[in-house]
């Protein structure tokens, strides 16, 4: 099946291709995807490659030195990915004769918005120097409440980084089916998904892989994010080299997930997805038909309830009747809101002595979910 033609796609490859049954590094898939990107560099288009393997190349390098397995928990994850790290991007770099670049970034640089912006400006800078960067998520030093999470999701987050035309997810298996075809014979793949609703998320199984946390639900929720950037993504056999050669022809014989027809902007893609949330406002009905009908912005008058311990600048989220409505970013603290929540703008000077901005929640910064 045709695809859109692409000039830059960012190419996630799962755990499983790069260290099979969370052994150690090894070339037997990866000699076809090294191969397809060097044909893609050959035909003047740019790949951006998010690889998983880290933690299991370090665990292999331990034992390839007699030295005792690390202790189980965060401590011994982020050395093994310490250890790993290196390994995986020299085992990269082998396969190419042209430079290959390490990034590895934490949930906090795609947070902070500025930290974003110089990421994004690095990933520029790589692609006119002819170099191919290799991206992971920093696992030596991110921490549970800290982490992006999982490999499929960041590639959803760099590829509106690299500002990409499509997100190729490599895995162990050539697409999304309508039942789990390693149990059920007679399940059939679904060639292409318009959206990722609550339908099709309900076809996607647990995770599946022995080595990585992604299964086909992490990737459902990374082709969702894609597709609101205006990003497509393709879930493909990345064992399978024609499903490789098909994306040089912009064809694909995995599952295609469209763009949304309606692309957010940039700013409030970065918003929804890589703010973490501090806290929630509870309005009434009257701020509710304000910000989704009127696209105003949210005042202390309409919030009834405040949840959670936040500053200025933290993101939230808005609910109205006990559902999500929006996210934004506050102008005031969580301890100030409690005091001006239900009151007029005119009155926030009488009860806090200072009035930083009439709104709670500018609408320039609020995003509706």
């Amino acid at each position: 099946m045709q695809i859109p033609a692409w000039r830059r796609l960012v190419l996630k490859v799962g755990s499983n291709l790069i260290a099979p049954g969370g052994q150690a590094l090894s070339t037997q898939h990866l000699l076809d995807i090294a191969r397809f990107i060097q044909r893609a560099r050959a035909a003047q288009r740019e790949v951006v490659v998010v690889s998983s393997g880290a933690v299991a190349a370090g665990r292999a390098a331990l034992r390839a030195h007699h030295q005792p397995p690390l202790a189980d928990g965060m401590g011994g994850k982020q050395a093994l990915a310490a250890i790993g790290q290196a390994e995986l991007m020299r085992f990269w770099a082998r396969f190419f004769d042209f430079p290959v670049a390490q990034l590895l970034l934490t949930l906090d640089d795609l947070a902070d918005r500025r930290r974003f912006l110089n990421a994004r400006n690095t990933l520029r800078a790589l692609r006119a120097l002819g170099v191919l960067p290799v991206i992971n998520e920093n696992d030596s030093v991110a921490v549970d409440e800290l982490r992006v999470g999982d490999n499929d999701t960041l590639g959803a987050h760099v590829a509106v980084l690299a500002e990409a035309d499509l997100l190729v997810l490599c895995t162990d298996i050539d697409g999304l089916y309508d039942r789990d075809p390693r149990r059920d014979s007679s399940a059939q793949k679904i060639c292409e998904v318009d959206a990722v609703d609550d339908a099709v998320m309900a076809l996607a199984g647990a995770a599946g892989s022995v080595v990585g946390t992604g299964g086909m639900r992490t990737k459902l929720v990374a082709a969702k994010r894609a597709a609101e950037a205006g990003i497509g993504t393709l879930i493909i056999d990345g064992r399978d080299h024609r499903a490789l050669e098909a994306l040089l022809d912009d064809r694909h014989a995995g599952t295609w997930i469209h763009p949304a027809r309606q692309r957010r902007a940039a700013r409030k893609h970065w918003m929804l997805h890589a703010l973490p949330t501090s806290g929630v406002l509870h309005i009434d009905s009257g701020a509710s038909e304000a910000l989704a009908g009127r696209g105003a912005s949210l005042l202390p008058r309409g919030i009834e309830r405040v949840e959670g311990e936040f500053d200025v600048g933290d993101a939230v989220e808005i609910h109205h009747a006990g559902k999500p409505l929006a996210k934004g970013i506050v102008q005031y603290r969580a301890s100030e809101l409690q005091k001006i929540r239900g009151r007029h703008s005119r009155e926030i000077v009488d009860l806090l002595g200072e009035c930083p901005s009439e709104s709670v929640v500018h609408r320039d910064d609020l995003v509706l979910l």
